[in-house]
């Protein structure tokens, strides 16, 4: 496999956050050897987000094994995913809007036939399931834990909590037809 340099349209603000974060998980489960810095295991998981590198391409241009790739984005994934605010936190912040919106995106993602869950026949691909809540300028507010992307949109709502959080907060909420009945 050859490699090569490759520019990443991400702030170095972006990596230094990430990497510092990593930094401290470290200090506090005690690691003492990693193959990468927290700087380049940043780096690694950032171009996998943002450019959807596969754990082959980046274990070979790192020069680490492809489960140690996964091990290093699943982990700076998850620290990430820690600071990522609640529903009621959302509907908190929801609260303070005038109104807000709904809708359900299906990213896609690499399956094969047999995982039928995962494909979506309206978008005629696999892929995940997830909702988000945004304000009237659309800045995100929330975005859900991820569901197969068979999963309709008003049902993965439900299954979230979504329609009875707004509903109890008395929040008017614009969404697609997807949501009808909700």
């Amino acid at each position: 496999m050859l490699v090569y340099p490759c520019g990443l349209d991400v702030s170095s603000r972006s990596l230094r956050f990430l990497a510092d974060r990593l930094r401290a998980h470290r200090r506090r489960i005690g690691s003492r050897w990693r193959r990468l810095t927290a700087g380049k295991q940043a780096l690694l998981t950032l171009a996998h987000l943002r450019n959807a590198t596969t754990y082959a391409q980046l274990a070979a241009g790192f020069r680490v094994g492809t489960s140690t790739v996964y091990r290093y984005v699943t982990e700076a994934v998850d620290l990430l995913a820690t600071l990522a605010p609640t529903l009621a936190q959302a509907v908190r912040a929801a609260s303070m809007k005038a109104y807000v919106l709904l809708d359900g995106t299906l990213l896609a993602i690499d399956r094969i036939a047999a995982d039928r869950p995962f494909y979506s026949g309206k978008h005629h691909r696999h892929g995940i399931n997830v909702q988000v809540i945004a304000g009237p300028f659309g800045e995100l507010l929330w975005a859900s834990p991820a569901l197969p992307g068979a999963v309709h949109d008003v049902r993965a709502a439900r299954e979230h909590g979504i329609v009875d959080a707004l509903d109890q907060a008395g929040i008017t909420c614009w969404a697609d037809k997807g949501y009808q009945g909700a």
